[in-house]
């Protein structure tokens, strides 16, 4: 039996990257995966991938940053699979790397900020309902270690990925007692298409920062944060919630 079988679970960002990792292998473990992305087409590969390897999932084209759509995405979770269980928030953007407060742009900040924060408070918002009408559910919210640390990925990069945690703990405590967890994990360097723009000749030097810096020395794969994100997903982790969970190659433990 698979380690989510019985469970429906959205992912955000899984037309690539990290959250494309996250739905094949939650499929792969039995779950009903509701794959949400901007880019429609490559969201469409990943659940063909899906259904070809035995799994059940649908596409929904969702701008996490949108009330409606987000409305609109967990009516249609429910209508095709009746409930809402499990919701990884993976969906970001990344900002400029050396963006320092003063040079930072505020309507950057604002996109920044729009994206990769609002969006996980308004997949909760509209998913919670759901997960307590079914007993309970877990929140898996994917933020950074630019969340605690600085020089990991801009001002306002930083700021939004710090609001993530504070949004995970207040869930934690305010729902635990409707048996919904809600845990964040916070990656360091991945190498997905977000970090592409490290290996051109130009980011020579800040991709070796980055590696300096990392114990392990390598970047990570999106599939380290794809098991970190299934365990906290299934029921292995049933009285974990309102945690911080470091997949970094032990840069924060410098």
């Amino acid at each position: 039996m698979g380690r989510l079988t019985g469970k429906v679970a959205i992912i955000t960002g899984a037309g690539s990257g990290m959250g494309a990792e996250q739905a094949r292998l939650f499929g792969k473990e039995g779950a009903k995966v509701v794959g949400a992305d901007m880019n429609v087409e490559a969201l469409q590969k990943v659940v063909d991938e899906i259904k070809a390897d035995g799994g059940d999932a649908i596409a929904i084209k969702l701008n996490i940053s949108s009330p409606e759509e987000w409305e609109n995405a967990i009516h249609t979770a429910v209508e095709t699979y009746g409930k809402v269980n499990v919701l990884v928030n993976t969906a970001g953007v990344a900002g400029p790397f050396v963006a320092k407060a003063h040079e930072h742009d505020p309507d950057e900040w604002d996109k920044l900020l729009a994206i990769n924060l609002k969006g996980s408070f308004l997949g909760s918002k509209y998913a919670i309902p759901e997960m307590i009408k079914d007993g309970g559910g877990s929140i898996v919210t994917i933020s950074s270690i630019a969340a605690t640390l600085g020089g990991q990925g801009g001002t306002g990069y930083g700021a939004a990925k710090a609001g993530l945690i504070g949004l995970t703990k207040n869930i934690a405590v305010d729902y635990g007692k409707d048996n919904v967890r809600a845990n964040v994990i916070l990656p360091g360097q991945i190498s997905t298409p977000m970090s592409a723009s490290l290996e051109t000749e130009e980011a020579k030097e800040i991709k070796q920062f980055y590696l300096n810096k990392t114990p392990l020395g390598h970047f990570g794969d999106p599939s380290d944060i794809a098991n970190a994100a299934l365990f906290l997903a299934s029921d292995e982790s049933n009285f974990i919630t309102g945690v911080e969970l470091p997949v970094d190659g032990g840069v924060m433990a410098n």
